[in-house]
């Protein structure tokens, strides 16, 4: 699908508010109002500033590689 699937977002806004609690760079200025990395994390994706490619299998055992910013949204 075009899109990013309910478990891709999900994996990639628990692993980006992990890295950012730790004490990771953010992506994009922190706003005023954003007070916890899944904050942060929702807003690095919404803007896509995530250098991140999602791997997806096909049916036939090969493997696929998509940048984030080329899938839409929820």
């Amino acid at each position: 699908p075009p899109r990013l699937t309910k478990f891709e977002r999900a994996r990639i806004i628990g692993a980006r508010s992990l890295q950012l609690a730790l004490g990771a760079p953010s992506f994009i200025p922190i706003l005023p109002g954003v007070t916890d990395p899944i904050s942060l994390a929702l807003l690095e994706i919404e803007e896509n500033a995530l250098p991140l490619s999602i791997r997806r299998s096909l049916p036939n055992g090969v493997y696929q590689d998509i940048p984030i910013d080329a899938l839409t949204s929820f």
